[in-house]
């Protein structure tokens, strides 16, 4: 973790996301609380146990949020792109977070001291209904993506994963898997093994062309129907 923590909120895509009811002097007095790290490839950003004091928001990168099952496996919950909340869904609620975040590409959070967020949402109601309204939009997000994983079977599940990739994080048709085969089986509650063999299958039928950790789909059309119908 590298702490580049030169404050450039005014300028900052994110204010127009959840700060852009704020006043260009309280963006001002903002960056006195505002801190910003930078994450390689596998850097924890937290882990389930370590205590909230801060808020934080995913400027660039990708980032997992996982626990930890009873037997050591990971059970990843979502895959993060940026201005996703990637650690505020129990600020409120909880002294610890329930849940850990790493990078699995380089990455910078942006970093803002929790009292002053509460002081924040004290004293200022239009800041609060979109900070709340932005909160439950991640909360649902992460919700049905699960829903929708659960509902297909092994190939939709697979199918759904790479088209998650390529329209929702990449947009494009081709790109780099930022996961590894495992994490995608604990992305989507199946084993590493039918994942590799799903891949594989969809290589063969020409949907997929495969070149190390780069995909490229090649029949969209079909990827499509097996998620949908999966």
């Amino acid at each position: 973790m590298i702490d580049t923590s030169k404050c450039q909120c005014s300028d900052c895509q994110f204010r127009n996301v959840t700060f852009s009811t704020l006043e260009d002097s309280e963006i001002t007095t903002l960056c006195d609380y505002h801190r910003e790290y930078s994450y390689s490839k596998g850097g924890l950003i937290h882990k389930e146990g370590d205590p909230i004091q801060e808020f934080k928001y995913l400027k660039s990168g990708l980032v997992k949020v996982y626990r930890a099952s009873n037997s050591g496996e990971e059970q990843i919950l979502a895959i993060n792109k940026p201005f996703d909340f990637v650690s505020n869904i129990s600020i409120f609620s909880e002294e610890r977070y329930k849940y850990s975040v790493s990078a699995i590409e380089e990455s910078v959070i942006c970093s803002i001291k929790l009292d002053y967020i509460r002081s924040l949402i004290l004293n200022h109601g239009n800041f609060a209904l979109e900070f709340m309204t932005r909160l439950s939009q991640i909360t649902d997000k992460i919700i049905l993506q699960t829903l929708d994983i659960r509902n297909r079977n092994l190939a939709g599940r697979v199918a759904y994963v790479l088209l998650y990739f390529a329209n929702d994080i990449y947009k494009s048709m081709i790109f780099d898997l930022p996961v590894s085969r495992k994490e995608i089986a604990d992305f989507i509650s199946m084993s590493t093994a039918n994942v590799i063999r799903t891949l594989s299958d969809f290589r063969k039928e020409e949907i997929i062309k495969l070149h190390g950790k780069t995909v490229e789909i090649v029949n969209y059309e079909k990827l499509e129907m097996i998620s949908s119908r999966g």
